[in-house]
Order: structure tokens, then sequence, then C-alpha cells
């Protein structure tokens, strides 16, 4: 008797949908307006490298070396929000307020100055 009701309720289920055609809407905005041009679109950079280093005054900081070769995000802890730092040409430090990081990914150690510590040699 279940299975004789269970098989009721699917069919009032099924009988209860609509086939009809639907119009989603993806956003607002003209439909028929002209596509978007993306063609100069530029992605930013992704992580080449991930480095933990250990600074002169026994702290450890995180580096996330990125795939631009001009900027990199500096934290404290491996949870903590990142700084983010940008060189303003190859070859030169790497800024943000109060910061200065100079050195590259590949190298075994790196000068890394923050406020209120000043600079200071940190090794991978």
């Amino acid at each position: 008797m279940n299975k004789l009701l269970f098989v009721f309720a699917a069919a009032a289920a099924l009988a209860a949908c609509d086939n009809s055609d639907h119009t989603i809407v993806t956003g607002p905005g003209d439909p028929n307006a002209a596509p978007v041009d993306t063609t100069n679109v530029v992605l930013p950079p992704s992580i080449a490298s991930s480095k933990v280093y250990r600074c002169k005054d026994n702290t450890v900081v995180h580096i996330d070396w990125l795939s631009d070769n001009l900027s990199a995000n500096f934290r404290t802890a491996q949870g903590a929000t990142p700084v983010h730092l940008v060189a303003p040409a190859a070859g030169e430090p790497m800024v943000a307020e109060g910061y200065s990081l100079t050195g590259e990914a590949a190298a075994a150690s790196i000068t890394l100055e923050r406020p209120g510590i000043g600079a200071q040699a940190c090794k991978a």
C-alpha cells in the first residue's frame, strides 16, 4: 500500500512540472547589446613561489613571490592579512607604505624593512 501511495505522489509531483520555455536573465542590461571587449583584460599575477624566512630579530615572515616579478605579498603569520609590495621597475625594491623588500624568490636571503623594526636580513 505504501508503494502505491509513493507512486501516486511521485506522479502528482511530476504532473505539476511546467514544461514551457523559460528565459533566464543573468544580469542587468540589454540582452541585445554588443558583447564587452575583453581583449585588453589583464589578469592579476599568480603566486610563483611561497617562502618562509627567519629574520635577525628571530621573527618568522611569509613572502608570496608573484609571477610578474614586480610584486610580492608579505605576511607576519600564515593566515594573516598580506601587505602587497610593488616595485616601480624590475630590480628595484618592492615597497608599500612603511615597508620595503629587497631580494628575489630564488635568493636564499632578503632584506626586509618594516614599520617600527627597520631593515634587517632574513634567511629562507
